[in-house]
């Protein structure tokens, strides 16, 4: 098992500093009307403004700017449903890396063609057929290229740690903190940055039931998989929580619970009529653990990372059909 105190709040501070400039800081957003439905002042932290339209950016513009000159040179790999894509696709952009991208096929339109538009080279593979870190591994060893893991990294960590500092910063101490889960960066990030800024703030991370790995990882206290879940929150279908975050998310967080997909539409369609965003399926998860009710909390300041706000629009019909059962 990794030593997890390569990951500190000092690396999250050194991140903040690399992204000023560079990164979005996001708004902040509170709702009366979410506030009177669950009895609690909330604050959303919007990552959906942050370029490329998540949290992403800032954990691979992050890991690409440490590199060595070398490595940069060369280019780097990643593999993503979209958008740590399109986060690494912009940052090579922005830094002089050359970025090749392998996504699955059925990988939402409008990523795919974001990560192209950021100058990427992107190679499709079919989920069924093989499996995305096999192939970026061929591939990466055929060309020399750096792989940068969408979650499972330091740097990447630390990175996503930045969006949860700029929220305390904003608003102060919070009594709970929600944040969306897919492999753990952002969870565990976020969690080590709450620990260091409000040390009181409980910390809970939210996947979708459909792929409900991290939920079993966290109270077995053994890392558990899933295979190609089948849900809505594609930001979300990772295997399982990786080597770094895994003993890190069970170190800084509270606890980790599952939401169903179609509480997860709900929730996507009423922050898109209450607060006038657009947000993703994967970037409602956290939100609709408190908004369900299934994170149970009464006369409490809490935080809610919304991840990302890249929905593909061509697909709002089918989705509020899946709404409404």
């Amino acid at each position: 098992m990794p030593d997890i105190s390569e990951v500190s709040y000092a690396n999250i501070e050194k991140a903040s500093s690399c992204l000023q400039g560079t990164a979005n800081k996001t708004p902040v957003l509170t709702s009366r009307t979410v506030n009177q439905l669950t009895g609690n002042q909330v604050f959303f932290k919007c990552e959906n403004f942050q370029r490329t339209g998540s949290f992403k950016f800032r954990g691979a513009y992050t890991a690409l700017s440490q590199l060595p000159a070398e490595q940069q040179q060369r280019g780097v790999l990643a593999y993503s449903s979209g958008n740590h894509a399109q986060a690494i696709a912009l940052s090579g952009k922005l830094l002089g890396i050359p970025t090749t991208i392998v996504m699955p096929q059925d990988a939402p339109a409008v990523k795919q063609a974001a990560t192209r538009g950021y100058g990427a080279e992107v190679i499709l593979y079919d989920r069924n057929e093989t499996t995305r870190e096999v192939l970026s591994q061929q591939i990466a060893g055929d060309r020399q290229l750096t792989i940068i893991p969408p979650f499972d990294h330091p740097h990447v960590v630390a990175g996503q740690g930045t969006a949860t500092k700029e929220l305390l910063e904003t608003v102060g101490d919070l009594d709970l903190l929600l944040v969306c889960c897919g492999g753990g960066g952002l969870l565990s990030g976020s969690a080590i940055a709450a620990h260091t800024l409000s040390p009181n703030c409980r910390v809970i991370g939210v996947e979708p039931a459909l792929g409900d790995d991290a939920v079993r990882s966290f109270h077995s206290k053994t890392l558990q998989t899933v295979h190609n879940p089948a849900t809505i929150a594609d930001g979300a279908r990772t295997p399982s929580l990786g080597k770094i975050t895994f003993p890190l998310v069970m170190r800084y967080v509270h606890d980790i619970v599952s939401v169903p997909d179609e509480a997860l539409l709900r929730t996507m369609f009423f922050l898109w009529e209450r607060l006038k965003i657009v947000i993703e399926p994967t970037g409602a998860l956290a939100a609709t653990a408190l908004l369900e009710g299934i994170v149970k909390a009464k006369d409490s300041r809490i935080g809610v990372i919304i991840s990302g706000g890249n929905v593909d629009l061509q697909q709002i019909s089918e989705l509020q059909r899946l709404s409404k059962g």
